[in-house]
């Protein structure tokens, strides 16, 4: 993929009367303003200790590009050696819009001062014919192929942690409840923002209503969301954490709550359920930020503190 520069974002369209085409063609634009030089004063500026690529990954009937943060090698070239680096799976938010590249602030800082090999999937978006399952199975199968290939990735596989923003976390929780049932003991997981129900009780949280159309039209988008995500004929339950049968036995958690977020109570309840079934979670609030504010570093000030509170959980976390 290439990073081209787009002077205008475009403006975002009516959710509820968007058509296939209206929404490739705004999601192409959008995604181009999000990885141009300009969204830079928003987006924020990479880490410049950290080395960003893409590669394809081959999954099962697909090929799948990521993004790789790779610490820099240290003047005594040590870094440049290492094949024992911790991992964090990312998973950007947006659902039906994104990009790995909104998150290179937050990836490239984590991958240079863990440091750690950090793999972002750039994961199928939301559409009528992809449902929200497919993007989970590009989570999962990402995290499988990276741990099947830890020596060619330069990793320790044995020191994983999961990371997602809004739908992004709800992958990146899904991915965990995965990681469990198959054996694979990740060592983290950190939701941001998390969209955690996509099931008819989407709506009926708190704080969907106090924030619904302030401070952004979140509602509108989030019924769009919901409509691609689950489909007829799609199990919504399946694809809602906050419904899962069992959440015992899990990644010890960090759950990032912006108080002034529509899905701020998708958070709250997940991480309660969490601890309800003896997972070690740890829910952190930042009073009057907003969604999405992790990836926003140029406007909300709140983001440098929760991205150094994730910084410091997975070092503890990821530590020999």
């Amino acid at each position: 993929m290439n990073e081209t520069t787009a002077v205008k974002r475009p403006p975002q369209p009516d959710f509820s009367a968007i058509t296939t085409g209206e929404l490739i063609a705004y999601r192409a634009a959008e995604n181009g303003w999000r990885a141009s030089s300009a969204a830079r004063a928003l987006l924020g500026e990479p880490d410049p200790n950290a080395a960003i690529e893409w590669q394809d990954v081959a999954l099962p009937g697909r090929v799948l590009p990521v993004r790789v943060y790779r610490p820099l090698p240290t003047g005594d070239g040590e870094a440049a050696a290492r094949s024992d680096l911790p991992l964090v799976v990312h998973v950007h938010g947006g659902g039906f819009v994104g990009t790995a590249v909104q998150c290179d602030w937050t990836n490239s800082r984590l991958a240079a001062r863990l440091p750690a090999l950090v793999v972002s999937v750039e994961h199928r978006l939301l559409a009528p014919g992809t449902p929200l399952s497919a993007a989970a199975d590009d989570g999962w199968d990402v995290l499988r192929h990276v741990l099947r290939h830890a020596a060619q990735w330069g990793i320790d596989p044995f020191r994983t942690a999961v990371f997602g923003e809004s739908c992004g976390a709800l992958i990146s929780a899904l991915t965990a409840i995965r990681a469990r049932a198959a054996g694979l003991d990740l060592t983290a997981q950190v939701l941001v923002n998390p969209v955690v129900d996509v099931t008819g009780t989407m709506f009926d949280h708190p704080s969907i209503a106090e924030y619904a159309f302030s401070p952004t039209r979140a509602l509108p988008l989030l019924r769009f969301l919901q409509q691609l995500a689950v489909p007829p004929g799609h199990d919504a339950g399946a694809v809602s954490p906050l419904y899962a049968d069992d959440l015992s036995g899990l990644a010890p958690a960090l759950v990032v709550v912006p108080t002034q977020d529509a899905v701020a109570d998708h958070g709250r309840h997940y991480a309660e359920r969490l601890r309800e079934a003896g997972t070690s979670v740890r829910l952190s609030e930042y009073p009057g930020a907003k969604h999405a504010f992790l990836t926003l570093p140029g406007v909300d000030p709140q983001a440098e503190a929760a991205q150094a509170e994730i910084l410091a959980f997975l070092r503890a976390a990821l530590a020999k």
